[in-house]
């Protein structure tokens, strides 16, 4: 439930931040007046006190960082299984096939690789390459 509540103020505070981030005017606004207009004191215009867009803009960002972090250690902390905590199957030894019970028939085995008979292959079945030279006007172009 706490994981739940976190993500929709991470969603909205992400929202909230990017329309903050949108509504600000640049620093390079002013540019274009520094350099021949003399409308403003620097070139990148004049940095006076942070107005509310500003401030705002900041605390959303600490809030946000605040809330990834804590979600971040949240999940680490909460995954980990504890040592007197068991795996389900996957904490049982594996076992091999039981035996049959009394009443019903075993499966047959099938035969080791070494109790297969190797072929022999008389040398007549053999075919022989022959190392002749085609003919030159038999050649395809």
């Amino acid at each position: 439930m706490l994981m739940l509540i976190l993500n929709v103020v991470y969603v909205l505070v992400a929202i909230a931040m990017i329309a903050l981030i949108l509504m600000q005017r640049g620093s390079g606004a002013a540019a274009g007046s520094g350099f021949g207009a003399g409308a403003s004191g620097t070139v990148f215009g004049s940095r006076g006190a942070s107005n509310f867009l500003s401030k705002s803009t900041k605390w959303l960002a600490v809030v946000f960082f605040g809330i990834s972090l804590f979600m971040a250690w949240y999940a680490g902390h909460s995954t980990r299984p504890d040592a007197g905590q068991g795996l389900g199957l996957m904490s049982q030894p594996v076992e091999s096939a039981p035996a049959p019970a009394a009443g019903l028939q075993s499966v047959p085995q099938a035969p080791a690789v070494d109790a297969v008979p190797q072929a022999q292959v008389p040398a007549a079945d053999i075919p022989v390459q022959s190392e002749e030279k085609p003919a030159e006007g038999s050649q395809k172009p």
